[in-house]
Formats: structure tokens, sequence, C-alpha cells
């Protein structure tokens, strides 16, 4: 049996059926958990679809992925099954203070 890595704060490609406005899905769980036929994911969105709009950056902030700036959309996280995660993208390890920030907001109000 072929084992599977992913890892905390890759950045995977969309398989499912909105993959032109949110191209891509960010790994967000604990390695710890790596056994679970499950990983909690984040939908990115392109900042393309939110032109002129102010967006509460602190709980969906703007990340950069390739020179191209994709909104974290932290509200609309959920499990995806691990074995549609193919080959990570890029890594946002970079940015973790940013995104554990989002999800402390979001999960404790602060």
């Amino acid at each position: 049996m072929e084992k599977f890595l992913v890892a905390r704060f890759d950045v995977y490609s969309n398989p499912g059926n909105h993959k032109l406005t949110t191209p891509y899905l960010l790994d967000v769980q604990a390695d710890l958990f790596d056994s679970l036929d499950s990983r909690m994911v984040i939908p990115l969105r392109s900042m393309d679809n939110f032109p002129n709009v102010k967006l509460p950056t602190r709980l969906t902030p703007v990340l950069t992925i390739m020179g191209k700036e994709y909104l974290l959309e932290v509200p609309k996280m959920g499990a995806v099954p691990k074995r549609v995660l193919k080959t990570p993208v890029v890594s946002l390890v970079d940015d973790q203070i940013k995104i554990i920030s989002a999800l402390d907001f979001l999960f404790q109000g602060y």
C-alpha cells in the first residue's frame, strides 16, 4: 500500500466543481492526525472574484500563491477525503501566523 504524505499548510489544486473561482485548497490539519482518511482544508478564492469589496482581513487574510492573490475563506473550511489531495502546489508555512490567527479569530473570537 502506497503511503500518502500530506503536510499542514500545503496548498492543493481544488478537484471540485468550483475550481474556476476557488482553484486551491489549503490543508490546515495538524500532521499528528495524518493517519485519518480526511483532511481539514480551507478554500482559497481568487481575489479577482472580489473587486472593490471590503473584506474582514483578520478572518479572511489574503495570501499570495505564485504571484497571485487569493482570499483564505476560513469560515468555509471543511473536511475532504485525503485521497482527493494530490501533489501539493506550494507550501504556505511562511504564512502560518496569519493562518492560525484567522483560525483563532473564528473559533475564539480573538
